[in-house]
């Protein structure tokens, strides 16, 4: 067996992946015709391989959402804080096309980008009126495996 090879990016491939990045963040954003609301749940969805953000009405009907697969990260980089936060930066210009000022942001999952979303929306200057964790957490955990016999 031969060596392996890694392949390296030059800084002009880098540079076009982020430009793509960034144009899917700055897309024209598609959103559903609602009433002027004034409140709004955020619904951020963390998990080791994805990130995903919904903005729901005060009775639960999705606004908009939008993930790190969408926005053309692929594979393992859609579970990093960086797509994470451009996920959440990509919220934010959806939240202003809309004109909202308060929202009450509901967090689950265990993955590194919860708290990189958090911090980009808290930069912006919405008022937020709570920020809770809703993971699932098991009362008494799966059942044990039987004792061996020997």
């Amino acid at each position: 067996m031969g060596k392996k090879r890694v392949i390296k990016k030059s800084k002009e491939e880098l540079l076009k992946e982020r430009d793509k990045i960034e144009a899917a963040v700055r897309k024209d954003v598609q959103i559903k015709t609602a009433p002027r609301i004034r409140e709004c749940n955020l619904c951020i969805f963390s998990s080791y391989n994805n990130t995903i953000l919904t903005l729901t009405d005060p009775s639960g009907q999705a606004l908009y959402w939008t993930s790190a697969g969408r926005l053309g990260f692929k594979g393992t980089k859609k579970g990093t804080p960086f797509a994470a936060s451009k996920v959440a930066e990509a919220m934010v210009h959806a939240i202003y096309k809309l004109k909202i000022n308060r929202l009450r942001i509901f967090v689950k999952g265990t993955g590194s980008g919860r708290e990189s979303a958090i911090r980009s929306l808290v930069g912006r200057n919405f008022d937020i009126i709570s920020i809770k964790d809703v993971t699932p957490v098991p009362h008494n955990g799966c059942r044990p495996k039987k004792p061996r016999r020997v």
